[in-house]
């Protein structure tokens, strides 16, 4: 939607990247197309982002989500490793932290204490439109 003088409004900050020990990224270039595409700030950290950067750049960039992808079954750990460490510190109220990738389910999701989980760019959009308003800061 765009707000008056024609300018995308800027509906949320998000750090997305892939996780650690993962070095896959279409998938993730994709959602952080069609999530900037849709009107979001997303900062991409790139592949084999370690658990702690996540939090540093949300930190660092005063994000309202982070947004993690995992191709591989064996690395979609280091998401729930990014949750557990958000919780330690009590930030896992602070971000939307949702999570995605090829052997990634909502079952995951909800395993790990994520608020959201997208299979594909397009329901990433639906999932963020759906939580936005809700976000507390």
């Amino acid at each position: 939607m765009k707000a008056s003088g024609g300018v995308l409004e800027k509906k949320g900050v998000i750090v997305l990247g892939t996780v650690e020990g993962d070095i896959h990224d279409i998938g993730k270039t994709v959602v952080a197309a069609m999530l900037q595409a849709n009107g979001y700030e997303v900062h991409d950290l790139g592949v084999e982002v370690p658990c702690t950067r996540f939090i540093q750049a949300a930190e660092e960039l005063g994000a309202d989500v982070i947004a993690m992808s995992a191709l591989l079954s064996t690395t979609m750990l280091f998401q729930r490793d990014v949750v557990e460490l958000l919780r330690n510190k009590g930030l896992d109220e602070k971000y939307f932290i949702m999570v995605g990738g090829a052997p990634v389910t909502q079952a995951w999701a909800d395993k790990i204490g994520a608020h959201g989980y997208a299979r594909d760019a397009v329901e990433a959009v639906k999932v963020l439109d759906s939580y936005r308003e809700g976000w507390a800061r």
